[in-house]
């Protein structure tokens, strides 16, 4: 199973090969790619075997396992998204690849809960991202290979019949704990939030970071049930008091500024498996602000590699944590 960053010339001979595949990469290189059995989505980072990179002319490939199958590829419109876990096969996975701050990426964040059959089958991948430096210029997309079709406004998806004895698995590696400080919750879901409940008390989130001269490297964490949710902070605006977010909070959820890591390198370091299980992993996305604050460029973390993303996708979106797959049997 062949994973790793290529020239566009080396990708277009695997992706014509009849292999399936997941493609990252800048969205002119995807438009030329040749059709076949992959999507993709636009990023130029990256995790290598040899550390982080970051390029705009290279494409990484993910090979998918579908053993000897035809994985059925299409496109869902915001209002197809609630059929991603129907459409899912009884014994099998799927890969979504969402462009980031489209209506389908937010409609998808704060509804997949809620989907029929979500949790059910296993639903793993990422949101396509930009460079930073195009932030607000350029749209991050997502292609259809069988379809040779880009998209900046519907998600794309894999669907991946396994055999019988066959069984999907997927992982997440979350550095983060709820901290020690301020409960807070939000009346409203939403990407971005301003008035709020502090300790039950009616405050202002932003005042509250600004006063608190909080770590924003540091997501808000909520506990699902023993599992904990992160949402990353993306930016603070002090004048309109209002905190945007790469994820939405939920509301009446509640949430605490994650506890601090004391050295975030080294945290993520220890977190990220080395090999064993995560070796032998068919599928594997980190977050762009793992990459940013561990200063991964250049350098290697783990067995795991893969794009760097604008968000991950383990059934619902998250953020800052690393999402990897497996098949076993």
């Amino acid at each position: 199973m062949f994973s790793g960053l290529l020239a566009p010339a080396e990708a277009a001979t695997l992706l014509a090969s009849g292999r399936s595949f997941s493609v990252a990469g800048d969205a002119r290189l995807l438009e030329a790619l040749p059709a076949g059995n992959w999507i993709g989505g636009s990023i130029p980072y990256f995790v290598t075997e040899q550390g982080g990179e970051c390029s705009r002319d290279k494409v990484f490939l993910s090979e998918v396992p579908t053993f000897g199958k035809t994985p059925q590829i299409r496109f869902y419109a915001r209002s197809d998204l609630p059929r991603i876990f129907l459409d899912a096969p009884e014994n099998g996975f799927s890969l979504i690849i969402i462009p980031a701050f489209s209506q389908a990426h937010a409609d998808f964040a704060s509804n997949a809960p809620e989907y029929e059959d979500a949790f059910m089958k296993p639903l793993a991948g990422w949101v396509a991202g930009v460079h930073l430096d195009d932030l607000g210029k350029v749209a991050p997309v997502v292609a259809n290979g069988q379809r040779k079709m880009l998209s900046d406004a519907a998600a794309v998806v894999m669907h991946v019949e396994l055999p019988p004895e066959k069984s999907a698995h997927i992982d997440i590696v979350n550095l983060f704990r709820p901290g020690e400080g301020s409960v807070i919750t939000f009346a409203e879901t939403g990407f971005s939030a301003g008035d709020c409940l502090i300790d039950g008390r009616p405050g202002n989130l932003a005042d509250h970071l600004l006063q608190t001269q909080a770590d924003t490297r540091l997501p808000l964490v909520a506990d699902y049930c023993g599992a904990h949710i992160n949402v990353s902070i993306r930016s603070i605006d002090a004048a309109a008091r209002r905190v945007e977010f790469y994820a939405p909070v939920f509301a009446g959820m509640e949430y605490r500024l994650a506890a601090p890591m004391g050295d975030y390198v080294e945290g993520f370091a220890l977190a990220v498996p080395a090999g064993g299980h995560a070796s032998s992993a068919v599928f594997s996305c980190n977050c762009i602000l793992n990459y940013l604050h561990c200063g991964l460029e250049g350098r290697r973390v783990g067995a795991l590699t893969g794009p760097a993303t604008f968000g991950e996708v383990a059934y619902q979106l998250l953020n800052q944590t690393l999402v990897y797959m497996t098949v076993d049997g």
